[in-house]
């Protein structure tokens, strides 16, 4: 059996789709009084639309997004960050 690595790629057009999608589920969860960071995590994890409020149609748009794509993008950004300082954090 051949083993090879497979290679993703996302467009800069679809980041852009799924940034604004994120953006716009992230603000009616917190409208509607969630924890987005909480809920968002609780939906990649277990791809349970019930995380994601039905305000503002938040629902139906993070299920637009497939979650391998969503996954890639917030890694790649999460590492193309500088490294947070953590002495910072705990003075």
């Amino acid at each position: 059996m051949d083993e090879f690595t497979r290679r993703f790629h996302i467009s800069g057009e679809k980041d852009a789709e799924i940034h604004s999608i994120l953006s716009a589920v992230y603000q009616a969860l917190e409208e509607k009084g969630y924890n987005p960071i909480d809920q968002i995590v609780g939906y990649i994890l277990s791809e349970d639309p019930t995380y994601i409020t039905n305000h503002k149609g938040a629902r139906t748009m993070i299920r637009k997004i497939d979650r391998d794509e969503l996954l890639h993008v917030l890694v790649r950004t999460y590492l193309s960050q500088p490294p947070f300082d953590t002495d910072k954090n705990e003075k």
